[in-house]
């Protein structure tokens, strides 16, 4: 069996922060007539309302996502006598109108905010800062190094760890008990609604590095 080489654990952790660059907005409607696909979307007209109201907004017919549909029948009758649930993923392009859009959705009697899914298009934030880590990690091991009094011959082990703090949870809100303006109050002056609104999230890259070092000089 090789034996292990002396080495030397250096542990590092670099913080990166991510913006966000859109946002996701996944509402219930529910609607008193059971309607799929397309015409979902232009029959049912709690949906519909919702839908020409966001068009009207600005918001691109593309935006606007039919999910799944949900039938709500407990007489065990006809679908056409039947409630439903309209699952829809809104896309908010420009962060600056979530309120307005939000404001459009609560309007809605029959409209429920579940959660607003926040994305994030910096793709290499996560490579800038293993590489960073990398480098801090690199210079740390030349300073133990030399307080030990031995020489860096090479690495023998690398393990790297990602840590993502962000932690999606859904929120329920009744679309009539929640305004704009509450919207903006509790991003202005902090939570009041039970919830966290957060436009931005941090990552952080650990690493552990196994250098391999000389005998003492």
């Amino acid at each position: 069996m090789e034996q292990k080489p002396d080495t030397i654990k250096i542990s590092v952790s670099q913080r990166e922060e991510l913006f966000a660059s859109y946002a996701n907005l996944f509402v219930t409607v529910r609607g008193s007539s059971v309607f799929s696909g397309d015409q979902a979307m232009k029959k049912a007209k709690e949906v519909s309302q919702l839908v020409d109201e966001l068009i009207r907004f600005g918001l691109k017919a593309e935006d606007i996502h039919l999910q799944g549909v949900h039938v709500e029948n407990n007489s065990g009758g006809l679908l056409k006598s039947s409630s439903a649930a309209y699952r829809l993923k809104v896309r908010c392009e420009k962060l600056d109108q979530i309120a307005d859009v939000l404001d459009i959705v609560t309007s809605q009697k029959n409209a429920t905010l579940e959660r607003i899914e926040w994305k994030y298009a910096d793709e290499e934030a996560h490579e800038r800062g293993l590489e960073a880590a990398i480098t801090k990690a690199k210079a740390k091991a030349e300073k133990v190094a030399v307080a030990m009094g031995v020489n860096l011959l090479g690495v023998y082990d690398f393990l790297e760890n990602t840590y993502d703090e962000e932690a999606p949870i859904p929120f329920q809100m009744q679309a009539q008990a929640v305004r704009a303006k509450s919207f903006v109050a509790a991003v202005e002056q902090g939570p009041s609604l039970g919830m966290d609104i957060q436009h931005s999230k941090v990552i952080h890259i650990n690493v552990d590095v196994w250098y391999r070092v000389s005998a003492f000089l």
